[in-house]
């Protein structure tokens, strides 16, 4: 066969070759061309060298620096940050239910959610690591927590329901009363719940087959649904109904465990499909365009999802810029206000005990609200978790300003109180294990690095 007999004989290859070479010009320059429609230009200045942020409303967006983010390398903690870690155990120490191995979510309250279950495991690990306990303290407790979530009663015999006793285990109302079939679950809540399996499959392989246990009971096909999460209720007539579950933060952090865990969560990680920006106190911040109204859930820009994705997981480019965002618009507002500022959901020490304290909301910067979209403003406040957080991550001046402002917010006997009332400048005398699990959870990470890291 001559040379050209074999063009001849290839030229419908080449024809195909050459479609896609061209298609894949044209999509690159398309993308080139919306890239810059929606460009973001992030600018350093300031006598703190923080970044101040700027960029249209559009959904996508690309990032111009003069510097990179702050990014601490791990480092030892010091004798005082060894002992926040041991004050913030002494919660988990008061807490601890032995007949069941659970721990309660809030000082001598005997109920807890998957959510604070979760956050008892970190804090758990995080102890370990950081030789507050001992490792059979450590195997002891792992077991017996792995243990109990194998045998809990499950909502619909599918997935743990959003509240239990826990000196009993079973099924409860969030006021803890018993409940029989339960009142469904919450898909954010497991999320958190996998975070810590994942570290205990990797990390702790001894447990494995305790998590093998509570994984094979589990049954998912109404809570990751065409990629998105999805909560169950109970609805009119006792049937179950199925909310979509997660706004801007939270759900791309739960969304990320389900990942690991094998589930299709691709609508649910995305960034981009309800996204939008508003300006806060001189800083682009990324919110969710899901009206209450309309959605029935509100689109709360707290600290705590963006804080908890670089400590467990390790920001991708997405979410560093995105935290990196909700962070400085609460030193910006710091600045301006002249009050210290680092806001997340806490519960609280009155009626109606746990509130919203948040960098956006309901179209309201620094709104602070109940579930039900009630201003609470007077119970604002500086957050002890917010704060150990954004140390932990970033080790700015002002995030050493906002540990020395927190400092002394604990009772030593019971762990960390959970912030500062903005308003009287008096504590907020919640106790938690949210509180101080998130705690334990920054020091390790400033001494060892991310969680879930395997590759160093």
């Amino acid at each position: 066969m001559t040379f050209r007999d074999g063009l001849r004989a290839a030229r419908s290859r080449i024809i195909i070759i050459l479609g896609l070479l061209t298609s894949i010009g044209i999509i690159v320059a398309l993308e080139q061309v919306q890239s810059q429609k929606g460009s973001s230009m992030l600018v350093y200045g300031g006598s703190s060298g923080n970044a101040f942020l700027s960029t249209s409303s559009s959904a996508q967006f690309t990032i111009e620096r003069t510097n990179p983010l702050p990014s601490p390398t791990a480092t030892p903690l010091t004798a005082d940050e060894q002992e926040y870690a041991r004050i913030a155990w002494r919660y988990f120490e008061n807490n601890y239910q032995e007949s069941t191995g659970l721990v309660n979510s809030v000082d001598g309250y005997p109920a807890s959610t998957m959510w604070d279950t979760g956050s008892y495991l970190m804090g758990l690990i995080s102890a370990y690591k950081l030789g507050v306990i001992s490792e059979e303290v450590f195997a002891k407790r792992m077991k017996s927590a792995l243990q109990a979530l194998a045998t809990l009663p499950l909502f619909d015999n599918e997935l743990p329901n959003k509240s239990y006793n826990t000196l009993t285990k079973a099924m409860s109302n969030y006021d803890n009363t018993p409940t029989e079939r339960g009142i469904g679950w919450s898909a954010i809540d497991i999320g958190r719940l996998f975070v810590p399996l994942n570290i205990v499959m990797w990390q702790y392989s001894s447990f494995a087959p305790e998590v093998r246990q509570i994984l094979a009971r589990l049954r998912f096909a109404n809570v990751v649904r065409s990629g998105n999460l999805y909560g169950a209720q109970v609805g009119d007539s006792n049937r179950t109904t199925y909310p979509q579950e997660g706004r801007l933060g939270y759900e791309e952090y739960a969304a990320k465990s389900y990942s690991l865990m094998g589930a299709d969560v691709s609508q649910a990680l995305k960034h981009d499909d309800f996204l939008t920006f508003v300006s806060i106190d001189g800083v682009q911040v990324p919110t969710d365009s899901r009206s209450p109204d309309r959605y029935k859930a509100f689109n709360y820009v707290v600290s705590e999802p963006y804080i908890l994705d670089g400590l467990e997981f390790g920001f991708d480019n997405i979410s560093r810029e995105f935290a990196y965002r909700v962070y400085a618009a609460q030193e910006r507002h710091a600045e301006a206000s002249g009050k210290l500022t680092a806001v997340s959901e806490d519960n609280i020490d009155s009626p109606p005990y746990f509130v919203y304290n948040t960098v956006f909301t309901a179209g309201k910067a620094w709104n602070c609200i109940t579930d039900k979209g009630e201003d609470v403003s007077r119970f604002k406040s500086l957050s002890t978790k917010a704060v150990f957080g954004w140390y932990a991550l970033y080790q700015t001046d002002y995030t050493k300003r906002l540990v020395a402002a927190v400092a002394k917010l604990y009772d030593p006997q019971k762990g960390w109180y959970s912030g500062l009332y903005e308003q009287t400048g008096q504590p907020n005398k919640a106790i938690t294990c949210n509180t101080n699990a998130i705690i334990l959870e920054a020091l390790a990470f400033k001494r060892f690095g991310t969680h879930l890291s395997l590759l160093r």
